[in-house]
């Protein structure tokens, strides 16, 4: 261990920031960081550890061995070693719906692989403990140590230690915990963290007065993993019900929870997903942080957004919140600004859920405000638009141009590599339209100052983009209009030719459900504006699905037109195409049965949840056989 004591505690109190250490002292704190949890004594919060430490360590040193096995053990227990009657693998984390979503996928994907039924698959929760983790044989308790090896603790059950529920020795994997409340109320006068107590529960020392109560009046406990309260059900429920399961599982025990471990229950599949060194593939842990903290601001600085609004980024006093340190946050407006006085020296309180950008929800203090007169970016004078500072000068301010042009490439979602960074280069370089990023060759990349193989990368992507098929109405969305995101594009397509919108009146847009007068106007306008560069990007032919016009549509002579439908269930084919399909056609899809759900299409091994509840509100249920004979 190369770090000092002096710089472990400036590491630990933040005066050290973790972008501040080489990779070498940030692996060696993480080491000591993790030895010191199991051990008992954390130097950081669990918290701190995995958004902040282990989160750099992943982004800079990937193959660390630290990432790729089992994290070792603290010290305190015996250096005996005894091989583990099954191995206990660390469980993979998500922090976002993104991430379980696309582990969702992969269970799905290995599901068809060995022929079984989606409908078939199970998924279950548990609450995920904070404890300290153990495997119960019937005659031996092993700590977890590196997954295969771990030390003999049988000596906490001759102490007297409870098995949960009052149930039985030898169930297998479980963790040593102490109920949250009685830790609050007895405990934590003692023990800063439950982690604490629940580490000296294990030592090989005597246990004192404090630990033998615990145990006597069964607040300290060994919980098998197979006694916790679960949820069950498939994936298209949990896809459904995904929050209300998280909440309810989290809530579900008196014990410190940190997160919910989502596993299926399948064996076969188990078994075909099978594990890495560190992780079962068939399980994943969810954890979610919801924290809110008061904070100073340092100042406000203004920030210039691709459509000239200009914005409030608060510089705060850094605090840790949902265990990310945190430095700054957006304002939202320059009327909030005004209104509440957020300025040098306000305290605010800040808010921040899991991975998501922190927000300002309120001014608690307010103090003097500075509102700029001119854009920080071209200098020229701003204007109000109700709560909202706007430059004007679209054409020639350098943020706006950057902002334009990076929109596009993430609208698109069809290449990579044109991100800020790519984008601001070329701008520096005398780049500054799409168009002529659509004009570069390899060559010129290279001039500009980007490496031969990133330079063939960059046209790479860019040939990718005009040839991979994205739909009419993202493409138009991509050129950032006011108002023009992707639901209205999708609209305004459904009722007009790409070839015809940019010769629409204000009033023809209007007529159109769901547009405003206002919005047409600002749509008139915006069109308008774009209209050159749109032209020059269409001689490369983008390769564009066309949306469907109602005016088609409505020829297709069927009676779902306009119907809402759900599907679900097994069918021939793909249901994602067939749910394209109905679309394409003039049928309203929609993911779930409710009221107002016309029709539900059933395939095989159908959801019972779907089925009661179109029996609940008296939806017609039809086979995939009648469907097609409909339309």
């Amino acid at each position: 261990m190369a770090l000092s004591k002096k710089q472990i505690s400036k590491i630990t109190s933040q005066d050290v920031l973790v972008g501040e250490l080489s990779d070498e002292d940030l692996a060696d704190f993480c080491i000591l960081a993790n030895s010191t949890y199991r051990a008992g004594n954390p130097i950081v919060s669990d918290n701190d550890y995995d958004f902040i430490f282990i989160s750099a360590l992943k982004q800079r040193t990937p193959e660390h061995q630290l990432l790729q096995s089992i994290e070792p053990e603290g010290k305190g227990l015996s250096d005996e070693k005894v091989l583990l009657p099954q191995a206990m693998l660390s469980t993979d984390k998500a922090y976002t719906w993104d991430a379980i979503s696309k582990w969702l996928e992969r269970v799905e994907k290995s599901a068809s692989e060995v022929n079984l039924v989606l409908n078939d698959v199970k998924i279950k929760a548990t609450p995920k403990l904070d404890g300290f983790a153990g495997f119960d044989d019937g005659s031996r308790l092993y700590t977890r140590g590196d997954g295969k090896k771990g030390s003999d603790i049988s000596r906490v059950f001759e102490r007297g230690l409870n098995i949960y529920n009052d149930s039985f020795r030898g169930q297998g994997a479980g963790e040593i915990v102490v109920k949250k409340s009685y830790f609050k109320q007895h405990l934590s006068d003692s023990f800063e963290y439950p982690r604490n107590f629940q580490a000296s529960l294990i030592k090989e020392k005597e246990l004192d007065e404090t630990a033998k109560r615990a145990i006597s009046n069964k607040a300290a406990l060994f919980v098998p993993f197979s006694q916790l309260p679960f949820w069950e059900g498939s994936i298209e429920v949990l896809r459904d019900t995904f929050d209300i399961v998280i909440e309810k599982t989290s809530n579900s025990v008196d014990f410190d929870v940190d997160g919910v471990v989502l596993e299926v229950v399948n064996d076969s599949l188990k078994k075909h997903m099978g594990a890495n060194r560190k992780f079962h593939r068939w399980q994943i842990a969810f954890k979610e942080n919801k924290d809110k903290a008061q904070v100073k601001v340092v100042s406000v600085k203004p920030q210039v957004g691709r459509t000239g609004k200009i914005t409030p980024v608060a510089e705060l006093e850094p605090t840790v919140l949902s265990g990310a340190r945190i430095s700054r946050a957006t304002g939202h407006h320059y009327g909030l600004v005004k209104e509440q006085g957020l300025g040098e020296g306000s305290v605010v309180e800040l808010i921040r859920s899991g991975l998501v950008i922190p927000k300002i929800n309120r001014v608690l203090k307010s103090a003097d405000t500075s509102i700029p007169d001119t854009c920080p970016s071209c200098g020229e004078s701003l204007t109000w638009d109700s709560d909202f500072l706007i430059c004007t000068n679209h054409e020639r301010c350098p943020e706006q141009i950057i902002g334009k042009m990076e929109y596009f490439f993430k609208i698109l979602a069809n290449n990579d590599g044109f991100g800020n960074a790519t984008i601001e280069k070329l701008y520096a370089n005398g780049v500054n339209s799409v168009p002529q990023i659509y004009k570069l060759k390899d060559t010129d990349l290279v001039e500009i100052g980007f490496g031969e193989k990133t330079s063939s990368n960059l046209i790479k992507q860019l040939v990718r983009s005009y040839t991979e098929q994205i739909e009419d109405w993202r493409f138009l969305s991509a050129f950032g209009v006011v108002r023009m995101g992707l639901g209205n594009c999708e609209n305004l397509l459904k009722n007009y030719s790409m070839e015809e919108v940019f010769d629409l009146s204000v009033e023809q847009i209007s007529d159109i459900d769901g547009f405003a007068e206002l919005t047409a106007k600002m749509i008139v306008t915006g069109l308008s504006s774009i209209r050159n560069e749109f032209e020059l990007l269409r001689k490369y032919g983008f390769n564009l699905e066309r949306t469907l016009l109602k005016s088609d549509t409505n020829n297709i002579n069927h009676e779902l037109s306009n119907k809402k439908v759900v599907f679900t269930g097994k069918m021939s084919g793909s249901r994602s195409d067939m749910k394209k399909h109905a679309s394409s056609i003039g049928i309203i899809v929609s993911a779930s049965v409710s009221s107002k759900t016309d029709l539900l299409v059933v395939g095989e091994n159908v959801g019972k949840k779907k089925i009661d509840s179109a029996n609940e509100f008296g939806v017609k249920i039809i086979t995939e056989e009648e469907y097609l004979s409909i339309i």
